[in-house]
């Protein structure tokens, strides 16, 4: 799948979101986020970002390099966060089946509230690509924050798990992200359906499928940070990293 050219044969893409997609109070991010990928997101590659946002004309206009292209992709607005977050998996899956299978080769979906900080490259590329959460990378599996309920679909039992991953960095070949995301899709409605809410909304389904379906390459903190934490001697170098902000505010 895809367009050619470029050094790798083919387009990359960041799919910019958060908790699903970006609701209006995100925006405020996305020159950030935008003029630091430039900077450092997959430089001499070809790029297509998708920005998925219920309000297209509060984004800012970012000067792109040359063989980057913007698409803004037009969402329905969700009045709560929880619903939002919920349907981050359907979003995406139903964007890929629509146009990106055609256009892109490796997809990576990527909060907004982030900001690149040192370059990122084509090593991070793989069939199926995870991202160890920063807050449980030096964490005893028995205290990984997975979906612990045999009710949802997301549960996860005490002998499974190899990481915890975070949600706001996952990726792979388009078609590996299709599959992905819609089964992680799958597993949310059938929870709805019986009224049910994983722990972490679409993070519990997104760890409950890497387990099922084992990621192809697994990518350390140095590509999803915390810059609420202290950075820890063996991390020599942050390459990605959420801001620190007032998340009661922008979830209310």
């Amino acid at each position: 799948m895809g367009g050619g050219g470029g050094n790798l044969g083919g387009s990359l893409v960041a799919v910019v979101v958060d908790d699903g997609v970006m609701s209006t109070r995100y925006t405020q991010f996305v020159q950030h986020f935008l003029e630091s990928a430039e900077r450092f997101f997959m430089q001499g590659y070809r790029v297509r970002y998708y920005v998925f946002t219920d309000d297209p004309m509060a984004l800012p206009r970012v000067p792109l390099g040359p063989g980057r292209l913007l698409s803004i992709v037009p969402i329905k607005r969700h009045s709560h966060w929880e619903e939002i977050s919920t349907r981050r998996m359907e979003t995406i899956s139903q964007h890929i089946a629509e146009s990106a299978h055609r256009e892109v080769d490796y997809l990576f979906c990527v909060d907004v509230d982030m900001v690149f900080r040192n370059p990122w490259g084509p090593e991070t590329l793989g069939d199926l690509v995870a991202a160890i959460h920063p807050g449980y990378f030096t964490v005893p599996r028995q205290q990984f924050p997975y979906e612990r309920r045999h009710v949802s679909t997301a549960f996860v039992a005490d002998g499974e798990g190899d990481f915890y991953y975070g949600g706001a960095v996952f990726g792979g070949r388009v078609a590996r992200v299709y599959e992905f995301t819609r089964g992680c899709h799958m597993g949310i409605l059938a929870d709805k359906a019986n009224g049910i809410m994983a722990v972490w909304q679409e993070e519990s389904h997104l760890n409950r499928r890497f387990i099922s379906h084992k990621p192809s390459k697994v990518l350390s903190p140095e590509y999803l940070w915390d810059d609420r934490k202290p950075q820890p001697p063996s991390l020599k170098l942050i390459r990605f990293s959420t801001l620190d902000k007032d998340t009661n505010w922008l979830r209310s």
